[in-house]
């Protein structure tokens, strides 16, 4: 309404830079830039499940596995998905929806001494490799909530999504020209969860979720190399053996830009 007042009715302009909504805290924030200044501080995922603000130490290429199949997504939603009335709301879906999964890898932190406040773009750094010539990877940032939570018990123990992102690894190379993988190289890949404000407050816990489908979200990979997806024959859509490191040379990790 005050931008309307501006330009139709020579109202004052006098705006920030930007108006941020912080989950974690639930309030609105005005900043003269964005993202704000920020300090990079990285999480670990160790390879026994741990999140860790320490790197893994020296050793073995240790790592984690799963069996993705695309006959058995990953739901994004609760089933019954019922669009179009829940679908505004999957992005705050309790995310224990897919933990405990076999196709689902997780990793969560000690609950946190003190607050952490996160502005800007969340970056994963995932170490992986797969069985197969074609795969989704998909990140999950979760704020995991005192299983008592007093003040609104049924949030105790809920897994709120703070950011989520998939990278379809057939463009590893580029997005212009699509290429199969190498089953069973290890390769990194960069993937921006994208700008968030989210306070982590004291006494919860974070949690990274890795997973290869998220249906109906994001349309089935077929784990097979073909020109075109869509074109996809029901015998292209195989299993593949998905493999998350978490060592000294392969630190998988995601960036926080700390307020």
């Amino acid at each position: 309404a005050r931008w309307f007042a501006h330009w139709l009715d020579d109202g004052p302009l006098d705006f920030p830079e930007a108006r941020i909504f912080q989950t974690g805290s639930n309030r609105w924030e005005s900043f003269d830039r964005w993202p704000p200044r920020t300090t990079t501080r990285s999480v670990f995922l160790q390879a026994d499940g741990r999140i860790d603000f320490a790197p893994p130490a020296a050793g073995p290429d240790r790592f984690r596995a799963y069996e993705s199949d695309p006959a058995k997504p990953v739901p994004s939603q609760k089933r019954p998905v019922r669009y179009p009335e829940t679908w505004s709301e999957w992005q705050a879906e309790d995310q224990r929806v897919a933990h405990g999964r076999p196709d689902v890898l997780s990793w969560v932190s000690p609950p946190l001494t003190e607050e952490l406040s996160l502005a800007g773009d969340a970056v994963a750094h995932l170490f992986a490799s797969t069985s197969a010539t074609d795969s989704d990877w998909i990140v999950k940032l979760i704020d995991v909530y005192p299983d008592s939570y007093p003040s609104e018990p049924a949030m105790g123990g809920y897994q709120f999504m703070v950011a989520g992102e998939v990278f379809r690894g057939r463009y590893h190379k580029s997005f212009e020209r699509p290429a199969p993988l190498e089953p069973g190289r290890v390769m990194e890949y960069v993937i921006h969860l994208r700008d968030r404000s989210h306070l982590f407050r004291r006494g919860h816990r974070i949690m990274v979720q890795v997973q290869s489908t998220w249906f109906p979200l994001i349309d089935r990979n077929p784990q097979t190399f073909v020109p075109n997806i869509f074109l996809a024959r029901a015998e292209d859509f195989k299993p593949a053996t998905q493999r998350i490191y978490g060592s000294a040379r392969y630190p998988t990790r995601i960036e926080l830009p700390i307020r």
